[in-house]
C-alpha cells in the first residue's frame, strides 16, 4: 500500500467508528450512505472519490 492508500484505510476505520458511536436518527443514516459509497469507490481504487465520501459522512455525523 502507499501512503496514501494507507491514509486512506486509517480514514475508513477512523469514519466507521464514529459511525458505530453515533446515535441512531436522520444523520447517522446519511453517515451510513456516504460510507457504503466510500467503500465502493474504495474497491475501485479510487482514493479521491473515497476521501470525498469520507468526508461527506463525516459531516453527516456532525
Amino acid at each position: 500500500m502507499t501512503p496514501d492508500q494507507t491514509k486512506t484505510a486509517e480514514k475508513m476505520t477512523s469514519v466507521k467508528a464514529a459511525w458505530d458511536k453515533a446515535p441512531s436518527g436522520p444523520k447517522k443514516d446519511a453517515a451510513l450512505k456516504h460510507y457504503r459509497a466510500a467503500e465502493t469507490a474504495h474497491k475501485a481504487k479510487n482514493d479521491a472519490e473515497t476521501n470525498k465520501e469520507l468526508d461527506a459522512a463525516s459531516h453527516a455525523l456532525a
